[in-house]
């Protein structure tokens, strides 16, 4: 699989180990090459390290054990799923899941990656709808502009959103950067 089809929760193969992807930036400077910086977490050791591939750059892709699951609520540095075919309980830690955490939302099914019959994190969908709960007040009859105010989710989430945006609004945010993508449909 190329570098540039990489995304956060998948599993890879480098340097003899395997990596949980967590974060991925696709970079491209002015009059550089473009390439992807990843951070990448060892699923042996737990050693978390940032990595910068060539764009197009092949990479050994592994398949984990994929089930869904509930996620059920988070206390402390641990967050509770529950299989749905099982109903087994099983908690991840902050180490394993925390900073993708904030695209979660209480009762949604989740798929959490397994190797060796333990989790070891869990994939996001490309994009997720969340609801904003703070932001500065809209502007009437605004329209898309280059101009963003930052935003904050009912998961925590902060992001930048379009000034038109107003507290209560269902917006979709990319995963992988964080980004606003669009207003919710109905």
């Amino acid at each position: 699989m190329k570098s540039t089809d990489l995304r956060p929760g998948m599993a890879i193969m480098l340097d003899g180990n395997m990596w949980v992807i967590t974060q991925y930036t696709h970079v491209t400077p002015g009059n550089l090459r473009a390439f992807v910086q990843v951070k990448i977490k060892n699923l042996e050791s737990g050693v978390i390290v940032e990595k910068r591939l060539r764009a197009g750059e092949d990479v050994e892709r592994i398949e984990l054990d994929r089930r869904p699951m509930e996620y059920l609520f988070s206390s402390g540095g641990t967050h509770t799923f529950m299989d749905t075919e099982t109903f087994d309980q099983h908690e991840l830690g902050d180490d394993l899941v925390g900073e993708m955490m904030v695209y979660v939302k209480a009762n949604t099914e989740i798929v959490v990656l397994w190797a060796d019959g333990k989790p070891v994190s869990i994939e996001l969908p490309n994009v997720v709808e969340l609801e904003i709960t703070d932001t500065a007040p809209g502007i009437k009859n605004a329209t898309a502009t280059n101009q963003l105010k930052e935003a904050v989710c009912e998961t925590g989430l902060k992001t930048r959103v379009p000034p038109f945006i107003a507290i209560g609004e269902v917006v979709r945010i990319n995963t992988t950067d964080g980004s606003y993508n669009s207003r919710a449909k109905d």
